[in-house]
């Protein structure tokens, strides 16, 4: 494994996609049951914060972002 810029760059996109989902699913369960409208806004944040880590990890994995260049 040789480590260029790529590399380092899908090894932290992971790390921090890992750390972020963790830490937004761990707050959005906390604040679940909380009511109010400002409350429902933040749980919304929290949900797209933890897709967005989701999509990041994604993307580190290697499973997004390698599209053929033409069609086949």
């Amino acid at each position: 494994m040789h480590l260029d810029i790529a590399t380092i760059e899908r090894t932290i996109a992971i790390v921090g996609g890992i750390v972020v989902a963790i830490v937004s699913a761990i707050a959005l369960k906390n604040d679940w049951k909380t009511p109010g409208m400002d409350n429902q806004v933040f749980k919304i944040m929290l949900g797209l914060l933890a897709l967005g880590a989701v999509i990041a990890i994604l993307a580190g994995v290697g499973v997004l972002g390698n599209f053929p260049t033409k069609a086949a």
